[in-house]
């Protein structure tokens, strides 16, 4: 998979299967402080329409402990469909480092290089 550096910021896109079928790209941002694996804000979840699991309590990375809701989606990653859960909390789309166990990340820290994720 690859995506791009902007702002600073590594950047892929990943495809939701949504429950009718269709697909959708979403932009997220790569974060190696999240150990989930992914994280959307609460409006892009329900405009989803992911299907509620439960609720946790998350650790912040301040320390501090904030409860969310887990909703159950399938994504496509390593050109397969896999069926993972989706944080929804805060205010941008993160991917953490369970999406990429067993997985390479490069990223070169200048705006434009090109983000991959290979299989090991």
């Amino acid at each position: 998979m690859i995506g791009k550096v902007y702002g600073r910021q590594p950047r892929i896109e990943v495809t939701f299967v949504l429950p009718n079928k269709q697909r959708l790209g979403i932009e997220f941002v790569v974060d190696t402080g999240f150990d989930g694996y992914l994280m959307l804000p609460v409006s892009a979840d329900a405009a989803l329409g992911l299907s509620f699991l439960n609720r946790l309590d998350a650790n912040l990375a301040d320390d501090r402990r904030q409860s969310a809701s887990v909703h159950g989606a399938t994504i496509m990653w390593d050109e397969q469909e896999v069926e993972l859960q989706v944080l929804a909390m805060g205010k941008r789309p993160l991917l953490g480092t369970l999406l990429m166990d067993g997985h390479r990340l490069v990223i070169p820290f200048r705006d434009g290089e090109a983000v991959t994720v290979e299989l090991l």
